[in-house]
C-alpha cells in the first residue's frame, strides 16, 4: 500500500481523506513514477464536487505530477527507471479520467503522456506546467493565431493566464499582449511580458477602446469580455460552457510531445513556471491548498510538495496474479 489523498463520495474538500492507497503496477506502454510533486487544478476540485467523469469510488484527485520512473511496463521505449518525467496523466478527450491521480506517492501513467524534466528545473516549477501549459497552447491552436496579431489576455496572473501571457510573447510572437489582473497583480503580469496591464477593479471592458485581434479568456467572463474583440476575432473561453455565443470552449490536448516542444524555451528561462507564493504546500496539507485554490485568488499555480515513500519496501514486488488487469507477476521494481 501507499499513501494517498481520495474521496469516497462527492462534496466540499472535507470529504477528503489521507490514507492507505493500492499501490499500481505499470501496464503495457505505462511507467510507474514515484511522485515528487503535484499541482492542483480547478478540475480537481469540480470533479470532487460532482460526477462530471464516469470513475469508481475511491478516487484520488489529481492531474500534473514531477517525478522519477521506478518501474515500467511491457512495451516501453522512451524511458528508463531512473528518469526524472512530468506531465499530465489524465486524457479528457478518452472520456473517463483515472481513479488514481497525482495526489499519491506512486502513480501510473501512459508513457507517451510524460517527457523529461527540463534539468533546469525543480519538481515542483515542472509539476506545476502540463495541464496549464498545454490548455494555453490549444487555445492559440483553437484561434489559428497568426504571429504580429495582438491579443487581449483576461486573467493574466492565474495557472493558464500566466502561461498564456508568456507563450504569446515568446512562442507565438503577439506584436501586443494587454492581459487584465487585479491591482497587487499589475507589475507581476507587466513582469510575464505584457505590453500593457488592466487593471479590472478600475477600467470596465467597455471603457476600453482598443479592439484585438484575439480574446483569450481564462476565466470564464466571455459574456463580457467579447466587447473587446475585433469584429469576427476569435474568443476562446476555456470554461464550459461560454459565456458568449461567440465565444468558443477550449480544452487541451494532453501529450508528451507538447511539452518536449516547449523545452529549448524552459531551459533558456524565456517560460517561467510560475508558481503561488502561498506554496509549495505540503503533501500533509492538501485540504488547506484547495482551501486557497477555490478562493480563485491563486497566482500561477498551487503546487503540493514534500511527498514521502519512506515506509515503504525497496525493491518494490508485485505478486503473480490470474488476473489480466491487475499487476504483472513477479515484478521487481527499484523505488531508489
Amino acid at each position: 500500500m501507499q499513501k494517498a489523498w481520495f474521496y469516497e463520495e462527492y462534496g466540499p474538500k472535507e470529504v477528503l481523506k489521507l490514507g492507505d492507497f493500492p499501490l499500481p503496477a505499470p501496464q503495457h506502454n505505462q511507467l510507474l513514477v514515484e511522485v515528487r510533486a503535484a499541482a492542483l487544478n480547478p478540475i480537481d476540485f469540480k470533479r470532487r464536487e460532482r460526477a462530471l467523469f464516469p470513475s469508481e469510488f475511491p478516487v484520488v484527485p489529481g492531474c500534473d505530477m514531477a517525478g522519477v520512473v521506478v518501474g515500467t511496463g511491457s512495451g516501453v521505449t522512451k524511458f528508463r527507471i531512473g528518469d526524472e518525467v512530468y506531465g499530465n496523466i489524465q486524457q479528457f478527450d478518452a472520456g473517463h479520467l483515472k481513479q488514481l491521480g497525482t495526489l499519491a506517492e506512486f502513480i501510473v501513467v501512459e508513457e507517451g503522456l510524460v517527457a523529461d524534466k527540463p534539468k533546469n528545473l525543480s519538481f515542483e516549477e515542472a509539476a506545476s506546467l502540463p495541464l496549464a501549459v498545454q490548455t494555453a497552447m490549444e487555445g492559440f491552436k483553437t484561434a489559428d493565431f497568426k504571429e504580429g496579431e495582438n491579443i487581449f489576455v483576461v486573467g493574466g496572473a492565474g495557472g493558464v493566464g500566466s502561461l498564456v501571457v508568456q507563450l504569446a510573447k515568446h512562442l507565438y510572437g503577439a506584436s501586443y499582449i494587454v492581459a487584465t489582473t487585479s491591482t497587487p497583480k499589475v507589475e507581476f503580469v507587466k513582469s510575464l511580458g505584457a505590453d500593457k496591464v488592466t487593471d479590472y477593479t478600475k477600467i470596465k471592458y467597455k471603457e476600453i477602446e482598443e479592439k484585438y485581434d484575439f480574446v483569450y479568456d481564462t476565466i470564464g467572463d466571455s459574456g463580457n469580455s467579447f466587447v473587446v474583440a475585433k469584429d469576427n476575432a476569435p474568443i476562446i473561453d476555456i470554461t464550459w460552457p461560454p459565456a458568449h455565443p461567440r465565444a468558443v470552449y477550449s480544452s487541451l490536448t494532453v501529450s508528451g510531445e507538447n511539452l518536449e516542444k516547449l523545452r529549448p524555451y524552459l531551459e533558456t528561462g524565456k517560460l517561467k513556471a510560475v508558481i503561488d507564493p502561498t506554496g509549495p504546500y505540503k503533501f500533509t496539507d492538501v485540504i488547506e491548498a484547495f482551501k486557497y485554490l477555490e478562493t480563485g485568488r491563486a497566482r500561477g499555480k498551487v503546487v503540493i510538495s514534500s511527498f514521502s515513500s519512506q515506509h515503504l519496501p525497496h525493491p518494490l514486488v508485485f505478486e503473480s496474479t490470474n488476473n489480466p488487469g491487475a499487476p504483472m507477476a513477479s515484478q521487481k521494481m527499484s523505488v531508489h
